[in-house]
């Protein structure tokens, strides 16, 4: 089943949830959008709440959340984590894809 099909069917996430995650896969292999713009991009005024719903993302990597930088450029959070191992994985899954060198 495509993923897109996965995430409107799931019984277990929120509407804004769904709403998040749907958007994020219009975000191109090879490129990252900010968690400001994802916001701004479902109608909300909030790159915190989205940041909440991708940190609690149970479609990853298929739905890719780390795709989602700060404002500022900076990897700020990835499953859950600002610092450390899960930083690192953020920054090879996005070489691997090219959005970063």
């Amino acid at each position: 089943m495509d993923i897109r099909e996965v995430v409107k069917t799931c019984p277990s996430i929120t509407e804004f949830q769904r709403k998040v995650y749907l958007e994020l896969l219009n975000v191109p292999t090879g490129q990252t959008i900010t968690y400001g713009e994802l916001a701004k991009r479902i109608g909300c005024r909030s790159a915190q709440a989205v940041g909440q719903a991708l940190k609690r993302n149970p479609f990853a990597p298929d739905v890719p959340c780390h795709r989602v930088i700060a404002s500022d450029g900076s990897m700020c959070g990835f499953n859950g984590h600002r610092e450390g191992e899960q930083i690192e994985k953020k920054k090879r899954l996005l070489r691997e894809e090219g959005a970063l060198s």
